[in-house]
């Protein structure tokens, strides 16, 4: 089974983002969720996402996971939650910096010998589609990080996704996405 935590604060779109993953993934015949943890149900309070993936029905329900996943997508929180807790030593971690994965590694020692990359989402966030909204940025570095999909089969899915908001938004994200997928390091 896949899980994937996601870290980030209310308002910046992990639980969207969370669901349009699990979206594209129900398209290809595989089981999934997204589910949400709200710690205080207010804009900017810290919270956590998460989906899990699997070939068969998924029983599990509870929010306790080994990750093999953690997606950050407010850089703030690698400083003052343990985004680290019940990980396992092959967890991948994508963070959204505008440091290097060095200068944050070094900046963390939670971070130390595990498999970090860092990538802007939120500027590219910023830069396309007008808002500090890094969720479809964080899914195209999850994209080219992991291999999951095609990133060309998984925009696809996200237009059909994105398909009620207004085109000049669903391109904005997908340039976005396109982005994040490039620019991951």
């Amino acid at each position: 089974m896949l899980e994937i935590r996601w870290h980030s604060r209310a308002g910046q779109g992990a639980v969207t983002g969370a669901k349009g993953l699990a979206d594209v993934v129900s398209t290809t015949g595989k089981e999934v969720q997204a589910f949400a943890f709200y710690g205080s149900a207010k804009r900017g309070a810290a919270m956590t996402a998460y989906n899990r993936v699997d070939d068969k029905p998924i029983m599990n329900h509870e929010k306790f996971m080994h990750p093999d996943y953690v997606l950050v997508i407010d850089p703030a929180l690698v400083y003052t939650t343990d985004i680290t807790i019940y990980d396992k030593e092959e967890t991948v971690y994508i963070i959204t910096t505008h440091m290097s994965t060095e200068e944050l590694v070094a900046s963390q020692p939670r971070l130390a010998g595990k498999t970090v990359h860092t990538v802007d989402c939120i500027k590219i966030a910023q830069d396309t589609i007008g808002r500090p909204i890094p969720n479809t940025p964080m899914l195209g570095a999850l994209m080219k990080v992991s291999g999951m999909y095609e990133i060309d089969f998984f925009k696809d899915n996200m237009v059909r996704v994105l398909s009620k908001l207004p085109q000049k938004i669903v391109d904005a994200n997908m340039d976005a996405i396109q982005r994040a997928y490039d620019e991951v390091k």
